[in-house]
C-alpha cells in the first residue's frame, strides 16, 4: 500500500501490517520543526551504527525545509548517513527493510521513506569448514551471513569482471540470494536461465540450500548432482574462472556451483598441493575407493552362491565353514550389516556430541564381537561390509548415492550372480552419461570424450602444462544456446 502525507496513518498502516510486533521499535522525533518517525527492527541492526550514522548527524542537521519532503529530500541531498540507503514509496517495501537490518525515517507531509542501511545482527565468525578439510589451502570457510560470503568471494576475485547479482527467494522468508559469476567467462545464457529458475522458485521459505539445488537440477531422481555445494571460498572461486555460476544462499554456509562434472567429485584442493607423481596415485586411489565401496559386498555375494570356482580353495572352505551355522542367508546378512552401519552413523550424527561417542561404540561392539560370537553374523561377511563402507568414506560426496545402490547391487547379485551385477553397472553408467543440466553433460570430458582435458582427469599433470590450456566450461556444451 502506497504512503500518504500523514504521518501518523503512515504509522498506523505500518504497525498495523507488521502486525505490532515487539520487535519492531518505533521512535519519534522532531526534525528542523518537522514531526518524523525513525522505524527499526530489535536485533537485526547495529546499535554503535545507528547511533553514529544516523542519530548523531540527524541531531546536528538544520535546515528551512517547509514540508517534510523537502526535509527529507535535503537529507537525502546533502548528509550520507550509511553507505546504503534507499527511497521507498509502499509499506510493504518499508517491512522489507526493516527486518533486513535497515533504519527507515518518515516525515509529516512526505510520501516517501528514506531507509539506511545500518545491519548489524549476530553472526558466526568465519571458521575452518567442517567438511572439506584440507592440508595446505586456506583455513577460513563460508558463514551464514551472505554479506561475509560476498567479502571472501572479492577478496579473491578483485576484478571488475566479478559479478555479484541478489535475487530474493520465499513469499515468506524473503531469503537474499546472489548470484555470482565472471562476466567474460561465464556463458550469458546460463546465467540468465539460472536467474530464471531462482527468480520462479514456488517456495515459501528458502532455509538451506536443499531448498534450491532440486530447482536448479533437471531430474528429481538422479544418483548424482549435476549441481555442488562447497564451504569454502577458494575452491568456489577456483570454479567461478572456469566459467561457472555461483549461488549464495543467506543463512547457510553452503554455496551451490553450476554445473558440476561427475569426475570433480574425485578431486580436492589438496591434489594440486602435491606432487603430479603423488596426486595422481591419490585419484586413482579414489577411484579403487569408489569401485570397492560400491561392487565389494555385491562381488562376494556373487561369487559365494552363483561362482565359487572363481575362489581359492582355501578361501571357498573359510566361507564355507563360517556360513555353516549362521541362520541367515547370505544375501540378507550382508544387508543386515548395512542397515545397522546406516543407523549406527545416522545415529552418531544426530545426537548431541557428548553421546554420539558412545553410541558409535556400542555400535561397533553390536554389529561386531557380539553378533559373531553369538552366531547371528558370519566373519567374513563383517568384514566386507566394513571395507565397503571405510572405503565409501573417501568419497563423502556420494555417500547417498552409494547408500542406495549398494542394496540394489546386492539384490542384483543374489539374482543372477555377475551377469546380475554387470547388467545394473551398465544401466548406472547409462544413468550418469544421460545426465545433463542446462545442456552441460555431468560425465564429460569422459562422455563425450575430450582428450585433451583427460590430463587432469586420469592423471594430474604439473602446473605448467596446465596452465597453457585453461578450462572452460562452454568447452562441453553439447547444445546450441542460439
Amino acid at each position: 500500500m502506497k504512503l500518504s502525507g500523514h504521518l501518523e496513518q503512515n504509522l498506523a498502516q505500518l504497525m498495523q501490517a507488521a502486525g505490532s510486533s515487539a520487535d519492531v521499535t518505533l521512535s519519534r522525533v522532531s526534525l528542523c520543526g518537522i514531526p518524523c518517525a525513525l522505524l527499526t527492527c530489535e536485533g537485526m541492526l547495529s546499535s554503535a551504527m545507528l547511533g553514529e550514522l544516523v542519530l548523531e548527524p540527524l541531531r546536528q542537521f538544520s535546515c528551512d525545509a517547509a514540508s517534510g519532503d523537502a526535509l527529507l529530500r535535503a537529507i537525502l541531498r546533502t548528509r550520507l548517513l550509511a553507505p546504503d540507503t534507499a527511497v521507498l514509496h509502499d509499506s510493504a517495501a518499508i517491512l522489507t527493510k526493516i527486518y533486513a537490518g535497515f533504519a527507515v525515517l518518515l516525515a509529516e507531509g512526505s510520501e516517501t521513506a528514506l531507509a539506511f542501511g545500518i545491519q548489524g545482527y549476530a553472526a558466526r565468525s568465519i571458521s575452518e569448514p567442517s567438511g572439506e578439510l584440507n592440508i595446505y589451502g586456506a583455513k577460513e570457510g563460508f558463514t551464514e551471513t551472505l554479506r561475509t560470503n560476498i567479502s571472501l568471494i572479492r577478496r579473491r576475485m578483485r576484478t571488475p569482471a566479478m559479478t555479484f547479482s541478489l535475487v530474493t527467494a520465499g513469499t515468506v522468508s524473503h531469503t537474499d540470494l546472489c548470484i555470482c559469476y565472471l562476466r567474460d567467462r561465464a556463458p550469458e545464457d546460463l546465467t540468465a536461465r539460472i536467474r530464471e529458475k531462482l527468480e520462479s522458485l514456488p517456495l515459501e521459505t528458502v532455509f538451506s540450500s536443499g531448498y534450491v539445488r532440486p530447482f536448479l537440477e533437471e531430474s528429481d531422481i538422479g544418483l548424482i548432482h549435476s549441481v555442488s555445494t562447497t564451504e569454502r571460498p577458494d575452491i568456489f572461486c577456483a570454479k567461478l574462472l572456469e566459467g561457472r555460476v555461483g549461488v549464495l544462499i543467506d543463512g547457510t554456509p553452503f554455496a551451490l556451483v553450476i554445473p558440476q562434472l561427475f569426475c570433480e567429485t574425485f578431486q580436492t584442493l589438496d591434489d594440486y598441493n602435491y606432487p603430479p607423481a603423488y596426486a595422481t596415485l591419490l585419484r586413482w586411489l579414489k577411484y579403487g575407493a569408489a569401485l570397492i565401496a560400491l561392487l565389494l559386498p555385491a562381488a562376494y555375494l556373487a561369487c559365494a552362491m552363483w561362482h565359487p570356482e572363481l575362489l581359492h580353495e582355501t578361501l571357498l572352505r573359510i566361507l564355507t565353514e563360517s556360513e555353516q551355522d549362521v541362520p541367515f542367508s547370505l544375501p540378507a546378512e550382508l544387508l543386515g550389516v548395512l542397515f545397522m552401519y546406516e543407523t549406527v552413523r545416522e545415529a552418531g550424527l544426530r545426537l548431541p556430541k557428548a553421546v554420539s561417542g558412545a553410541v558409535g561404540m556400542i555400535g561397533g561392539l553390536l554389529i561386531g564381537d557380539a553378533a559373531v560370537k553369538s552366531g547371528l553374523l558370519s566373519t567374513p561377511v563383517l568384514t566386507v561390509a566394513a571395507i565397503s563402507a571405510t572405503a565409501g568414506f573417501v568419497i563423502p560426496e556420494h555417500h547417498a548415492a552409494l547408500t542406495v545402490l549398494r542394496p540394489a547391487f546386492i539384490l542384483a547379485a543374489a539374482a543372477a550372480g555377475i551377469p546380475g551385477i554387470a547388467l545394473l553397472g551398465t544401466s548406472v553408467m547409462l544413468h550418469i552419461c544421460g545426465t545433463e543440466i542446462f545442456g552441460y553433460p555431468v560425465s564429460a570430458p569422459i562422455a563425450p570424450l575430450f582428450p585433451h582435458r583427460l590430463r587432469d582427469i586420469l592423471a594430474r599433470i604439473g602446473f605448467r602444462q596446465l596452465s597453457q590450456g585453461n578450462f572452460r566450461i562452454s568447452e562441453i556444451r553439447t547444445d546450441n544456446p542460439h
